[in-house]
C-alpha cells in the first residue's frame, strides 16, 4: 500500500479523517468529481442526500478499480455539498457509511468539505473528488 495515514500529535483527531497521508507510491491517479449516476446516466437519489453521497463514494471506488486501486490508495478526498449547512452532517455520514459496508473498508483520508451553490446538473447534491497514490 502507497498510502499511510496518520494523526499528527499536536492536531485534533477527527472520527471521520486522519491530517495526514504520506504518499510512497510512484502513480498518482486523478478522480474528476464524481456525482449519483448509475452506470447508464440516471440519477440516483434525486432529493436524498444520503443516498446520493453513497452513490458518489461507490462511483470513486469504481473509478479507483479501473486503475487498479482502492480507497485503500486515496491520499485526498473533496467532497462538494450543495447549500452546505451543519445540520446535513448526518446525512453526510450516514451516506459514507453506507459505501463502507458496501466497499469493505471505511474511506478515512485527509478530506475537504465545501459549501457550494450549485453543481453541473441542479438535482445533484454533492460531488466527490480524489487523488490516491498506486506502487
Amino acid at each position: 500500500m502507497a498510502i499511510t495515514l496518520v494523526n499528527p500529535e499536536g492536531l485534533p483527531k477527527v472520527g471521520v479523517y486522519h491530517q495526514v497521508s504520506i504518499a510512497s507510491g510512484s502513480r498518482l491517479v486523478f478522480v474528476a468529481g464524481q456525482v449519483a449516476t448509475d452506470a447508464e446516466g440516471g440519477t440516483v437519489g434525486e432529493g436524498d442526500l444520503t443516498a446520493q453521497v453513497e452513490q458518489c463514494y461507490l462511483n470513486v471506488a469504481t473509478a479507483l478499480a479501473e486503475a487498479g486501486g482502492s480507497f485503500d490508495d486515496v491520499a485526498k478526498l473533496t467532497v462538494y455539498v450543495v447549500d452546505w449547512t451543519t445540520d446535513k452532517m448526518p446525512a453526510l455520514l450516514e451516506g459514507i457509511s453506507r459505501a463502507a459496508a458496501k466497499l469493505g473498508s471505511t474511506p478515512t483520508p485527509p478530506a475537504s468539505l465545501l459549501g457550494v451553490a450549485a453543481l453541473a446538473v441542479p438535482h445533484h447534491l454533492v460531488e466527490v473528488e480524489a487523488t490516491a497514490v498506486l506502487d
